[in-house]
């Protein structure tokens, strides 16, 4: 055994430490030429994956969700390479967190009536569990979008309902505002994703007794324990000056109602040690010992790029997070957390893929964080994506080579260079004097460039592909294969003894079955195997 563990470490080392070392004249390290390096790696996952038959068939006490909004595969594999190369790594051999989960299934995306799917319809899907149309958040395929009287009688509930209902805390964190598709999946049931507040609303909608998303976060399931993200201006008045902003009219309050939701909530949680903040200072100044609730709402609409953040006032995807579980896991009950990096989404839509993979590296190091805080012998922790993009990246790149950088050839067609990274369509489109753009003449490695696409568009799309779903923790082998996306959120209650399947958890005597988490040395014993 003690030979095996120095196998094991020496390996692990050389796995480690394999980019740091010389690179040789071929452009990769030198000892990736010796076959005994690849050997060495293959047999060291081997054993990995053979410790893998004892399956973890503990009880989840708790349960988070990490959703990556339009973090297809391409987009998984850019953002690993970047994030090796932001190590000084040529960065494919690199491992994001994500990567390291023993157990990937693949997700079909289509909404019930879309084969290329929205960010609402595929919310309902991983929260609720029930698949439905584009467009609708938190109701089912019955309900018609923007057609308020569809709704009463066709909502359903989500895996937070679901877990609250136990007696859990729950919380949604996100970078984009808290009303936005995915987090509003978990609380409303709107048949139009774009009702932030009621001034998006037609006056039908609201004569017939439909609410407005923001509202329904405070009223459906009044105590959320967390809420992170941006959304504030949907919160208060109309024209109320922002706290941030108050000379930007476009931040400045939107309800019709007069309503301030933000004051509502402070005043039913003034004596429950519920907190409310809008910047960096004040959520990293609280004792999360001495926090029930909180409310942080850090923009009016969605938070900035990381990329783009100010450091000393925004706080990043990981620092929320950090806090999020700090406050959660005070419950003997357990949590269940969603967290969402909601921009990957955004970046591509607007073409620009270095922004989007910035936010997918962010996202991966808030999984890192909450995994240092967490144990996978009680946690079930599950990444995975709504859906794609028409994102690409090819070729013929070197080994190493900037994954923002260019392809080694010209076109044969034209003759001018071309970047790694393009889209299938967007703002990219762009003809210089009847032919395609020089990206030689410009600066295609700004924060803000827009990649090149085969079909002008204002906004990039989605694709319509399968999605990863990389899960560890309690019962995480039930992801496996190729699943419909609306498995998720039953797997997580299955895992957790909640929602509508209860009967595994207890034996014929009324015990429980499934089976207590092990001790906390078993737990690190068991971590460090999976991760090395």
């Amino acid at each position: 055994a003690s030979t095996t563990d120095d196998n094991m470490k020496r390996t692990t080392l050389i796995i480690v430490f394999c980019s740091f070392l010389i690179v040789g004249s071929s452009g990769f390290p030198e000892q990736e030429k010796d076959p005994m390096f690849w050997n060495r790696w293959a047999q060291q996952t081997l054993k990995n994956a053979l410790t893998l038959q004892t399956l973890n068939t503990n009880k989840a006490k708790n349960l988070i969700l990490f959703l990556g909004d339009g973090m297809g595969v391409p987009t998984v594999t850019a953002a690993r390479i970047l994030k090796g190369q932001l190590n000084g790594q040529s960065g494919e051999e690199t491992r994001l967190e994500m990567d390291k989960f023993p157990f990937v299934s693949l997700a079909k995306t289509y909404n019930t009536n879309a084969q290329v799917p929205d960010s609402a319809g595929t919310a309902t899907a991983y929260l609720c569990g029930v698949k439905a149309n584009e467009g609708t958040v938190g109701v089912s395929a019955a309900a018609v979008r923007s057609q308020c009287n569809t709704t009463k009688g066709n909502e359903v509930t989500s895996i937070l309902r679901w877990a609250k209902d136990s007696g859990k805390s729950v919380g949604i964190v996100t970078t984009t505002r808290v009303n936005h598709a995915t987090p509003s999946a978990a609380y409303a049931h709107s048949v139009d994703r774009d009702w932030y507040s009621d001034n998006e609303m037609p006056p039908e909608a609201l004569q017939a007794g439909c609410k407005d998303i923001a509202r329904q976060l405070f009223e459906n399931i009044p105590d959320i324990d967390v809420i992170m993200g941006g959304g504030r201006k949907f919160m208060f008045p109309k024209n109320q000056s922002d706290v941030e902003y108050p000379d930007v009219l476009k931040h400045s309050g939107t309800r019709k109602d007069e309503r301030n939701l933000v004051q509502e909530w402070k005043d039913k949680m003034k004596d429950k040690k519920g907190y409310y903040v809008w910047n960096k200072k004040q959520l990293l100044s609280l004792n999360p010992n001495n926090v029930d609730y909180l409310l942080g709402l850090f923009e009016p609409s969605d938070l900035t790029y990381d990329l783009e953040r100010n450091t000393d006032t925004d706080p990043s995807l990981t620092e929320m997070v950090d806090v999020a579980i700090k406050i959660l896991r005070k419950n003997p009950s357990g949590f269940y957390l969603l967290v969402e990096g909601g921009r990957i989404d955004h970046g591509h839509h607007e073409g620009k893929a270095k922004q989007a993979l910035h936010e997918a590296v962010e996202m991966d190091r808030a999984i890192g964080r909450a995994g240092l805080m967490t144990s996978i012998h009680d946690t079930l922790t599950i990444v995975t994506a709504d859906h794609s993009h028409v994102f690409s990246f090819g070729g013929y790149t070197a080994r190493g080579n900037t994954i923002f950088g260019l392809a080694p050839m010209v076109s044969d067609v034209d003759q001018k260079p071309f970047t790694s990274i393009l889209y299938g369509n967007g703002p990219g489109y762009k003809l210089v004097t009847g032919a395609r753009e020089n990206v030689s003449t410009i600066d295609y490695q700004d924060n803000n460039y827009q990649a090149q696409a085969a079909v002008p568009l204002s906004m990039e799309t989605h694709g319509g592909e399968d999605v990863a779903v990389f899960a560890k923790g309690p019962l995480a082998h039930l992801l496996h294969g190729v699943h419909e996306q609306n498995y998720i959120p039953h797997v997580m209650a299955y895992a957790a003894c909640i929602g509508q399947n209860r009967d595994h958890c207890l034996s014929r005597d009324g015990a429980a079955a499934l089976k207590p988490a092990l001790s906390v040395m078993a737990a690190i014993l068991t971590v460090t195997r999976l991760l090395c």
